[in-house]
């Protein structure tokens, strides 16, 4: 076979067939859309919804230890002889179950946002009608909705319980939504708390390591130096040590306004005035924030 035969045969062979480009005549649902997709992805990620089998132990068994004992206290308040009201505070709950709730924000923070850095997927995101404010109130609002949605569920159960014993409706109900008040305040502190320490690293160990430092190493640094300063006469300085622990500044808020029994050494938590301060201390940490996270995304979504 001669070379010009070949080159023809081989041209033949590799020939392309130009079938063109059909434009895109469906609706563009633009950055609302791509918005509210986010935030339903990064929710239903958070309880391991759409993720592999073994992504939903952790998140459903502490969902599941949270709901179980506040079963056992409804079946205890029901069973305790003259019960008129429940053994445990609606705004207690959190705070006497912080470990579990620290170890569900530990886990899922970084799932929320680790992987996106890990794999350098946060420029595709930008890349789409997107805002990096769209990407980071989709986050903060998803990690804030699966907690309230952790620590909101146990306080419905005991609502309910409390119902059904037939405690009164109208004390139960009150302090119901002071707790629902307490959790949702806790839920947007810890969300952005927890999201902060995971964006400043790609490794999810890490991330998971940050945030239960952050969480349950200064309640305990905080608790311990609160008792000493209890022990050794100093009770004015206990309320304010109660400003360098997220847990313990939800502890203060609820105690100065929403009528909750302080877990501060001697049960004595902030009056009014120095929960004003502590509640502009929360403020100023959620909002701090969203600052940090909206200039840690500017960096790496370039």
């Amino acid at each position: 076979m001669s070379t010009e035969t070949k080159a023809a045969a081989g041209g033949d062979a590799s020939r392309i067939h130009n079938i063109g480009y059909r434009s895109y005549d469906g609706p563009r649902l633009g950055r609302a859309y791509a918005r509210r997709s986010l935030f339903s992805q990064t929710l239903r990620g958070s309880f391991g919804l759409g993720r592999s089998a073994k992504s939903k132990v952790l998140p459903m068994l502490l969902f599941g230890v949270m709901a179980l004992v506040a079963a056992i206290l409804v079946a205890v308040s029901m069973a305790a002889p003259d019960a008129s009201k429940l053994v445990v505070k609606y705004t207690s709950y959190a705070i006497y179950l912080q470990a579990v709730i620290g170890l569900f924000i530990a886990a899922q923070a970084p799932q929320a946002v680790s992987r996106d850095l890990r794999f350098k997927s946060v420029p595709l995101y930008f890349s789409r009608p997107i805002e990096h404010a769209d990407y980071v109130i989709a986050k903060f609002a998803a990690t804030a909705s699966a907690l309230f949605i952790l620590t909101g569920a146990p306080l419905l159960i005991l609502y309910v319980g409390s119902l059904l014993a037939k405690f009164d409706f109208a004390d139960q109900t009150k302090w119901f939504g002071q707790g629902l008040v307490s959790v949702a305040l806790l839920s947007v502190l810890f969300a952005g708390l927890g999201l902060v320490m995971a964006a400043l690293t790609p490794r999810r160990g890490f991330g998971v390591a940050a945030v239960i430092a952050l969480l349950t190493i200064t309640y305990g640094a905080v608790s311990t130096v609160q008792a000493i300063a209890w022990e050794t006469g100093s009770e004015g300085a206990v309320q304010w040590l109660g400003l360098f622990s997220p847990i313990t500044l939800i502890d203060g808020v609820q105690t100065a306004f929403l009528g909750a029994t302080s877990a501060f050494p001697g049960g004595e938590g902030p009056g009014a005035g120095i929960g004003v301060v502590y509640l502009i201390v929360v403020l100023a940490l959620v909002a701090g924030s969203y600052a940090v996270l909206m200039r840690r995304y500017r960096r790496v979504g370039l």
